[in-house]
C-alpha cells in the first residue's frame, strides 16, 4: 500500500493550473487570486463620522453642558459648506464626512436641539466617534496577497478599493459521474433487490459547488465498456477535471478500473488509509482523474484527501488542506495500525476548555450518517492499533476553510 502523504504529494504535482483571467468582482466568490490586490488610495477615504449626532471642537464641550450654535444638517454623501468653529456645531449622520474644524462628533442620545441651538449634555475628547482617513486600509497597502482565495468579506474589500475586476485562476469545471448497474437516481420511488439510490452523485455535487467549482453533472453509468469510454470523452472535452465514484477496487466486474487500463494513463493505488484504500488517479489526455471508491464515507474521504487539495491546487490557493487540532477522544476505538484511519465524529468547545470528540455514529465506509452527524475526522496514525477514551488524538475539522499548506503538510 502507498503511503498517504507520497499520494498525495504525486497527485498535487500532476495536476495542471488552470488559466488566468480577470473577472467581474460578482463572479469572483470562491476564486483564487493570481495577482495581489492593492489599494489604491485610503479606506474610508476620507475622515467621517461614526455616529449620527453633532459634529463639534472637543475643547467647546469640554465643560459640558454647553449649549452651541447648529451650523447645518449634513447627511452622508455630502460634504460641509460651513467651518466648525468655537461654539458652533454642525449636525451630521453617519458617514456623512467630518466638517472642517470639528475634531469629534457627539452622540445624538447626548443631545437636544432647540430652535437652531443644541443643547449637549456631554463632553467628549478630541476623535471620539470619528473614523480616521484610511483606518481600515492606507493607500498603497497590499490588502490580499496570491494564493488567497477569495468570500464575502474579501469582495467587499475589494469593492471598497475599486477593483471590480480582480485577476483570479479560472473556476474549475468538474466532470462528476456514477458507475454500476445497481445504482438508480434518488427519485425512484421502489428500489428492487440488489438495487441502491445514487447518493455519491449528490455528495460529489455539494462539495464541488461548495469548493467553488462549476459542475457536470454526466450521471449514472452503466456496466458497458463503449458508454463508459464516450462518457470519458466527453468529460475530458468539457472539463478541467474528472471524478468518478465505484470500479476502482480489485473486484471483478470493476469496468472503470478496465476500460481506464486500456486507455495505460491512469495509475490504480491502494493507499494506506482507512475508508477510502481503493483510489485511482491520473492524466486521462491531459485532464485530471479521481476515480474514487463506491461507498460513501469513502467518496468523502478520499474527496478531502485527494481532489479537494487537487483543485484547489489548481486554482492557485496557498491553503489546500484544512485544519487539525488537537482533542480528547471520549469513547475507544479500535484501529488498523497498517492505515491511517480517519474516524467520523463531532468536535465540541468542553467547559474544561479542550476540544472534545465523540464518534457520530457507525464507522463502516457505507455509513454516510455518521458523516452527516459528524464535523471532523480522528485521525488516527499508521501504526496505532486502538485509541482508548480520553486518549488525545488529532482532529480534521472538515467543516472548517483549509489553512494548511501543502509544505505544512507533505514537506514538513
Amino acid at each position: 500500500m502507498r503511503p498517504l502523504p507520497e499520494a498525495q504529494q504525486d497527485v498535487l504535482a500532476a495536476v495542471p493550473s488552470l488559466p488566468v483571467e480577470e473577472v467581474p468582482l460578482l463572479q469572483s466568490s470562491g476564486l483564487v487570486l493570481a495577482a495581489p490586490a492593492v489599494a489604491p488610495h485610503d479606506v474610508p477615504p476620507f475622515a467621517n463620522s461614526a455616529m449620527d449626532g453633532y459634529a463639534v471642537r472637543a475643547e467647546d464641550v469640554h465643560d459640558a453642558p454647553v449649549i452651541l450654535k447648529v451650523l447645518e444638517d449634513l447627511p452622508a454623501g455630502y460634504v460641509a459648506a460651513s467651518t466648525v468653529g468655537s461654539g458652533t456645531a454642525v449636525k451630521i449622520m453617519t458617514g456623512a464626512p467630518i466638517p472642517d474644524g470639528a475634531d469629534a462628533v457627539v452622540q445624538v442620545e447626548d443631545t437636544e436641539l432647540r430652535n437652531g441651538v443644541v443643547w449637549i449634555g456631554s463632553s467628549v475628547t478630541a476623535g471620539t466617534h470619528v473614523r480616521a482617513a484610511g483606518g481600515d486600509v492606507a493607500a498603497g497597502t497590499r490588502v490580499f496577497e496570491t494564493g488567497e482565495r477569495l468570500g464575502a468579506a474579501h469582495l467587499g474589500v475589494l469593492a471598497s478599493i475599486g477593483l471590480a475586476r480582480p485577476t483570479v485562476r479560472r473556476r474549475p469545471r468538474v466532470a462528476i459521474l456514477s458507475t454500476g448497474d445497481e445504482i438508480l437516481a434518488p427519485d425512484v420511488a421502489v428500489l428492487q433487490p440488489g438495487q441502491i439510490r445514487d447518493s455519491n452523485r449528490m455528495v460529489l455535487f455539494s462539495l464541488l459547488s461548495e469548493l467553488g467549482a462549476d459542475v457536470l453533472d454526466l450521471g449514472i453509468v452503466r456496466d458497458d465498456a463503449d458508454l463508459l469510454r464516450a462518457t470519458l470523452d466527453r468529460a475530458v472535452g468539457e472539463a478541467d477535471a474528472i471524478i468518478t465514484s465505484g470500479g476502482v477496487s480489485m473486484g471483478e466486474y470493476d469496468l472503470v478500473k478496465t476500460v481506464l487500463r486500456d486507455l495505460g494513463q491512469i495509475s490504480f493505488w491502494q493507499v494506506a488509509m482507512q475508508p477510502g484504500k481503493p483510489f485511482a488517479f491520473g492524466l486521462l489526455h491531459g485532464t485530471p482523474f479521481f476515480g474514487l471508491p463506491g461507498n460513501p464515507v469513502s467518496v468523502m474521504v478520499a474527496f478531502e484527501q485527494f481532489a479537494r487539495p487537487a483543485l484547489l491546487h489548481m486554482m492557485g490557493a496557498t491553503y489546500l488542506f484544512r485544519p487539525r487540532i488537537r482533542g480528547r477522544l471520549l469513547q475507544p476505538a479500535r484501529t488498523n495500525p497498517e492505515k491511517v484511519v480517519f474516524l467520523r465524529v463531532n468536535v465540541r468547545w468542553g467547559g474544561t476548555g479542550e476540544w472534545t470528540a465523540e464518534l457520530s455514529g457507525g464507522q463502516l465506509s457505507n455509513m454516510l450518517s455518521a458523516m452527516a452527524h459528524g464535523n471532523a475526522f480522528a485521525v488516527v496514525p499508521v501504526g496505532i492499533g486502538s485509541v482508548e477514551a480520553d486518549d488525545e488524538v488529532e482532529l480534521e475539522m472538515f467543516t472548517w476553510p483549509e489553512l494548511r499548506t501543502k509544505a505544512e503538510v507533505l514537506d514538513g
